[in-house]
């Protein structure tokens, strides 16, 4: 009589849940479906570079079905898991598991299809083509990468930056911050400091700061961070899981607390580290790990622990040939860390991890 095969459900296909499927498909014991309201995953971090090249994203926005071929794939939203260990969707579907991994990470953009995220880029495109001057609200990397393709690309147009943080990239260095400063004003990118901005406020192109300023602008890009996926978690058997930032409470195996067969990855989770993609993909590759142990009998004794990575390393994109690293500590700027990443924003290396042609 055959082996039945253990039920893995992975909620989430954003960088962390890609990888941990595409390490579990054509698993000989292990039946698995992804869960993810979108039929694609997304490298985000090359976005950017597709709001001033719109064909760059044909390579960023990767059917499920594509890396992950004959696998079982429900486009939904989960929004529930309950005591028969089963999750429902909010198209009507329950699947059972037998282990479950919780990848939502923070809230995205909500196009359900790659047709309609293509189409997206092409408006933030044609927004940023016809503006003369752009208004771009967060300092931190998303905020400072997209003001250095918008200059880099577009050197005409005005660029003003506002950021409520008394300096730019306010997770590494001050000296990464003072660096990244001089470069975008050099292109005459305008940096406000220290302020926010009412965005539902603008009238006409004007725009009110939180120090009563205004600033005009024909246009404007919002790049603060997204709030965490887990709002539907709050309705759950996990309620009382999440952390007053509402993250999941995580042992040193990944393992939701109180939970023995659930697991969590990437920024849904109370990891102590920053949120950045390199390292959900490490939580994957534990994780992975840890549900082949479990799943083929090995002791629970032997399982993988994640070590939170204890310093911060980025690689900030600055247009198509130069960037800021820091790393260790070291912070450089040029095109010496330009070449490590702002070309292709390592979406090759990204592709051919999941099995593609880079």
């Amino acid at each position: 009589m055959a082996e039945k095969k253990k039920r893995v459900v992975v909620v989430g296909g954003g960088i962390a849940g890609s990888l941990l499927c595409k390490t579990f498909h054509k698993h000989h014991h292990v039946d698995f479906t992804l869960i993810d309201s979108k039929e694609y995953f997304e490298i985000t971090w090359a976005n950017l570079r597709s709001m001033v090249e719109p064909s760059f994203a044909k390579r960023t926005l990767i059917n499920h079905h594509e890396y992950l071929p004959g696998a079982s794939i429900i486009t939904s939203d989960a929004i529930e898991i309950d005591e028969q260990h089963q999750v429902s969707t909010t198209s009507d579907r329950q699947i059972a598991f037998d282990y479950l991994v919780i990848a939502t990470g923070h809230m995205g953009n909500h196009h359900v299809t790659i047709s309609d995220r293509l189409r997206q880029f092409e408006a933030d495109y044609e927004k940023i083509q016809s503006s003369n001057t752009i208004l771009i609200v967060g300092g931190g990397p998303t905020g400072v990468e997209l003001a250095g393709e918008i200059v880099v690309d577009f050197p005409a147009k005005k660029v003003k930056l506002v950021h409520r943080g008394s300096r730019l990239l306010e997770f590494i260095s001050e000296t990464a911050g003072k660096k990244v400063l001089d470069w975008l004003t050099a292109r005459n990118v305008e940096v406000i400091l220290g302020q926010s901005v009412d965005l539902d406020s603008s009238s006409d192109g004007v725009y009110s700061t939180s120090n009563g300023e205004t600033i005009a602008a024909d246009c404007h890009f919002k790049c603060t961070s997204e709030p965490i996926g887990s709002s539907w978690i709050k309705e759950t058997i996990l309620k009382d899981c999440l952390d007053d930032h509402g993250r999941l409470m995580v042992d040193e195996h990944l393992r939701v607390k109180g939970f023995a067969n659930i697991f969590a990855i990437g920024d849904v989770t109370d990891v102590p580290e920053l949120k950045q993609g390199y390292l959900a993909q490490k939580h994957a590759l534990v994780v992975a790990n840890n549900l082949k142990l479990l799943i083929e009998g090995g002791d629970e004794g032997k399982m993988v622990k994640y070590s939170p990575a204890t310093s911060a390393m980025a690689i900030v994109s600055l247009g198509r040939r130069e960037a800021l690293a820091y790393i260790r500590c070291v912070t450089m700027i040029g095109r010496i860390p330009g070449l490590i990443k702002s070309k292709d924003l390592f979406v090759g290396k990204t592709r051919k991890q999941l099995g593609l042609k880079a």
